[in-house]
């Protein structure tokens, strides 16, 4: 399975970004991670196949993940962004399973 990520950019502070990721195939449980050149990649939201759903605490509240099962494509609704917020991001199986994809750029200008 491959799995395309967008949507990234450049946005201010409190800002709205939506990301799209793409599978070449039906998966089971996803997530989103999101690495930047200080800090390993972390797991920010997951989503089951059912639609049960995780954050890490530092996005708990402003980013929303959600899945289409019928088109094998997830999203993360990320809101009130902050400058810490800024990251490359990547979908992947949770745990992650498949090769990473070349991410999507989020920068949060404070």
């Amino acid at each position: 399975v491959q799995l395309q990520a967008s949507g990234g950019g450049l946005v201010q502070a409190g800002g709205s970004l939506r990301l799209s990721c793409v599978a070449s195939g039906s998966i089971g449980a996803m997530g989103w991670y999101r690495q930047t050149p200080v800090k390993q990649r972390e797991l920010v939201a997951s989503i089951s196949i059912t639609g049960v759903t995780n954050y890490a605490n530092s996005v708990r509240g402003r980013f929303t993940i959600s899945r289409d099962n019928a088109k094998n494509t997830m999203y993360l609704q990320m809101n009130t962004l902050k400058p810490e917020d800024t990251a490359v991001y990547y979908c992947n199986t949770k745990p992650p399973k498949y090769a990473w994809g070349q991410g999507t750029r989020v920068t949060v200008s404070s």
